[in-house]
């Protein structure tokens, strides 16, 4: 009987195409933020913020896949990071951005139309955020971001859940355009190790509580108690992101520049 002769580099060609696959699960994400783009040009914004929330969800675990299948060393003429960085700008700036303009959330009264503002705002967000991808000090060696991360999709989801007006809009707008320049570190919710134990589900209870009010987007039940609460433990999460930040920022300040950081698992 003849013996199954198996090809040399056999497991080589399957390592390689796993990191294929990785970098092809990392491109969904610009179809994701494309359907999310049609989404904002048919008034929808319950489908936009959907698409934009899976295409998070992609951005979240790619990276983490891509190091366990060592894409650098299987596909070492495809740059990963630059694919991400595109992918990113598109869904984190791009989508967002238009979103302002299209549903007028900075519609300032007097001084031109009111839609002109939220043009300008859009447009803002853009350029402040070419800064964001083209800094290669984007990170602290501890995985905080330095300056706002242009993370403008998640800007835009609060805008919309909490019904905010243009005052308090294009006052977050102008503030964090100017953070983008400012080293104040914001924490990576995955990837920083400090508070990691409560960060993590803290994170799935932020992204349970954003798909919930995002569904019932459509009729938000401002008078509904459960509404109110899922909105309130929103916010409080939110807090706490914002707590965690300030706390690497102005307490730990550059001493944890100089930590050794555990990132297995990362």
């Amino acid at each position: 009987m003849a013996k199954l002769v198996l090809p040399p580099n056999l497991d080589k060609d399957v390592k390689k195409g796993i990191a294929w696959s990785v970098h092809a699960f990392t491109t969904s994400g610009i179809v994701l933020g494309f359907l999310a783009l049609v989404a904002v040009l048919k008034n929808d914004a319950v489908a936009a913020f959907m698409w934009l929330g899976l295409a998070l969800f992609v951005d979240g675990v790619d990276g983490t896949l891509a190091r366990k299948a060592r894409v650098t060393e299987y596909t070492p003429n495809f740059d990963g990071a630059s694919l991400d960085l595109v992918i990113d700008f598109f869904t984190y700036v791009a989508v967002p951005a238009l979103m302002i303009y299209w549903f007028n959330m900075v519609p300032v009264p007097h001084f031109f139309e009111p839609a002109t503002w939220s043009l300008i705002a859009g447009a803002l967000v853009m350029a402040v955020s070419c800064y964001t991808f083209a800094n290669v000090g984007m990170k602290s060696s501890d995985y905080y971001f330095v300056g706002f991360p242009a993370i403008w999709n998640v800007v835009v989801l609060y805008f919309y859940l909490f019904n905010t007006g243009w005052v308090v809009n294009l006052i977050t707008v102008i503030v964090l355009s100017i953070l983008t320049f400012v080293p104040i570190k914001f924490v990576h919710p995955l990837r920083v190790t400090h508070w990691r134990a409560l960060t993590i589900p803290m994170t799935v209870v932020w992204a349970a509580m954003t798909l919930s009010l995002v569904i019932s987007g459509r009729n938000p039940g401002y008078d509904d108690w459960i509404y109110k609460a899922q909105l309130g433990v929103f916010g409080l999460i939110s807090l706490y992101f914002a707590w965690i930040s300030l706390w690497r920022t102005f307490v730990l300040g550059d001493k944890g520049d100089d930590q050794e950081n555990d990132v297995s698992g990362a």
